[in-house]
């Protein structure tokens, strides 16, 4: 289903990430995580999904995250802050094979105890390929997820990619298969960071999960 915005929840969106964004830190142990501030929202994702891409688009800086064209580049949590009130955290790619079993266990510990310990993430976005669907690779993430009762929500990329269509089946698709997941948050946010459509829909979102944390 379409998710629906108010005037002023596009305009507080918009608001939220015209300011000055810029790096944190990057962690890639508990120990290293920076302390907590303000409230922090996280996206997830399959590698070469392009997380640090919709980043980049959403906060109008065209090198704030690193891209690449290696799947899996991204091996810390990394953050950046638009300021007091919102911090975005760029988390490491999964499902890339070809990364090292000991690797891969590494980041698993290091998600896992962000989600546990950090108590100002009010959500994490799941990015999904609107091209390809979910994956199996997708499943332990929305576990992991649900185990730590961290609220997440899907969000499609690269819907420029799909004839309308093929994307409304899609966004059918992945409604459905996330009926086994009761976790999810309810609404597909569709977004295409080279062409900018579902931006504004993805800001005003944000600016709504911020408010309702204020309540």
């Amino acid at each position: 289903m379409p998710v629906d915005f108010t005037r002023a929840e596009i305009e507080t969106g918009r608001r939220l990430f015209a300011g000055d964004w810029r790096f944190v830190a990057a962690a890639s142990s508990p120990a290293s995580l920076p302390p907590m501030r303000g409230t922090e929202i996280a996206f997830a994702g399959r590698s070469n999904v392009g997380k640090s891409s919709l980043i980049n688009a959403l906060t109008g800086r065209k090198a704030l995250a690193r891209t690449s064209r290696t799947p899996g580049r991204t091996q810390e949590l990394i953050f950046f802050t638009g300021g007091d009130s919102l911090n975005v955290v760029d988390m490491p790619g999964y499902g890339y094979a070809a990364a090292a079993k000991s690797k891969i266990a590494a980041w698993t510990a290091l998600i896992e105890a962000y989600l546990r310990g950090r108590a100002n993430l009010a959500r994490v976005y799941v990015l999904v390929d609107a091209r390809h669907g979910l994956k199996d690779a997708d499943e332990p993430t929305f576990k992991a997820l649900g185990q730590a009762a961290v609220s997440y929500q899907i969000v499609l990329t690269k819907a420029d990619d799909v004839k309308d269509a093929g994307l409304t089946d899609r966004i059918a698709q992945v409604e459905a298969a996330l009926a086994k997941w009761p976790g999810a948050f309810p609404g597909i946010l569709v977004t295409s960071a080279r062409e900018g459509s579902g931006l504004t829909e993805l800001r005003a979102a944000i600016a709504r999960l911020l408010a309702e944390k204020k309540r």
